[in-house]
């Protein structure tokens, strides 16, 4: 079905590239070339529609029609049946990294802190270190 419609799709194209070459145009006539043809108008006066002009429109009608149903006909081939490209085109699900525990060793606080490891037991790569939190300095004794 495609192929027919891209056929008769050229035949038309072809046919109104000739039809338009054919035609005249408005001021074509020697009046046209120093101002004649009714001063009134914007394109000159308006003429009966001839055959030329009447083929012309009938082949712009089905340049559009077959224009338009080329392009859905190819937009829905590609995209499947009732999806769109991006539905085609879902990205992979991964699993967040497992995260352990380690005890840090006792400084007098009694924390722990969690470190994400990667599957192979490393620590995962982080950005810039965190700095400590300064010390606060233990309350002065009131003296006796």
């Amino acid at each position: 079905m495609v192929i027919l419609l891209t056929l008769v799709h050229i035949l038309v194209c072809v046919f109104l590239v000739i039809v338009v070459l054919l035609q005249s145009g408005k001021a074509a006539d020697l009046a046209g070339a120093f101002g004649g043809m009714g001063s009134q108008t914007a394109f000159g006066p308006r003429g009966s529609a001839t055959l030329l002009s009447k083929a012309t429109t009938l082949a712009a009608a089905l340049f559009m029609i077959t224009s338009l149903t080329l392009a859905v006909m190819a937009s829905r081939s590609t995209a499947g049946p009732g999806g769109s490209v991006l539905d085609t085109h879902k990205p992979a699900q991964t699993a967040p990294a497992p995260t352990q525990t380690a005890p840090l060793p006792k400084s007098g606080t009694g924390n722990t802190v969690t470190i994400p490891l990667t599957p192979q037991g490393t620590p995962a790569p982080q950005g810039a270190p965190a700095q400590p939190a300064p010390a606060k300095p233990a309350p002065a004794q009131p003296a006796k």
